[in-house]
């Protein structure tokens, strides 16, 4: 049973600022960094270690995955956070507050110049599913970004099933999945702030 460590990133300023950051890129903040090393830190303590790395090509995530651990990762464009299009750099508030099962509502940023809810989740699960299929990749950790997880969970999970078990996606958050007969299986999410407060 192969096991995939799939995180966030770390806090950045555009998530500070309640900025849309999607193809965008922004620095972490001192906090993003801090959380980063403690998420490493665990592993340490808890014995785990990875065959593989791998990290979106955008900067925050990389520079998260090297706060984690100091082993060599592959860097993919697959990985990349969801292309919001002209919301890109603007406030979140002005994001639809909408549901992705309708399908004209999943294509909502397409007219924006951004990329479908079916884009983003074919890319990303495509990414991850070849990945997982190398050999040697016995436990993975893969550093990505919330929305592009969130897809990747509803190629695996109905959308009421997500809802109903995570409730928020913190920076630096880990979901941990099995990988067996090319099926993802989610296993829970965990928050080294919220772990440390326990």
């Amino acid at each position: 049973m192969q096991e995939l460590y799939l995180m966030r990133h770390g806090e950045t300023i555009f998530n500070k600022r309640q900025l849309v950051q999607g193809a965008v890129d922004s620095p972490l903040t001192k906090d993003g960094i801090a959380k980063a090393k403690r998420v490493g830190q665990f592993f340490q303590k808890q014995g785990v270690t990875f065959d593989h790395a791998y990290t979106s090509t955008q900067e925050r995530a990389s520079d998260t995955l090297e706060l984690v651990t100091k082993q060599p990762y592959t860097r993919l464009k697959g990985l990349k956070e969801w292309d919001f299009g002209l919301f890109e750099a603007q406030d979140e508030r002005l994001l639809p507050k909408f549901n992705f099962k309708d399908p004209a509502e999943a294509d909502f940023f397409v007219d924006y110049d951004g990329e479908s809810a079916k884009q983003v989740m074919e890319r990303v699960n495509q990414t991850i599913s070849k990945i997982m299929a190398k050999p040697d990749h016995q436990r993975v950790l893969i550093v990505s970004h919330g929305a592009a997880i969130l897809m990747f969970l509803a190629a695996w999970l109905p959308f009421e099933e997500i809802a109903k078990q995570i409730t928020d996606m913190p920076n630096c958050c880990v979901l941990r999945f099995t990988y067996d007969n090319d099926r993802f299986t989610y296993q829970g999410l965990f928050d080294v702030d919220q772990s440390a407060n326990n």
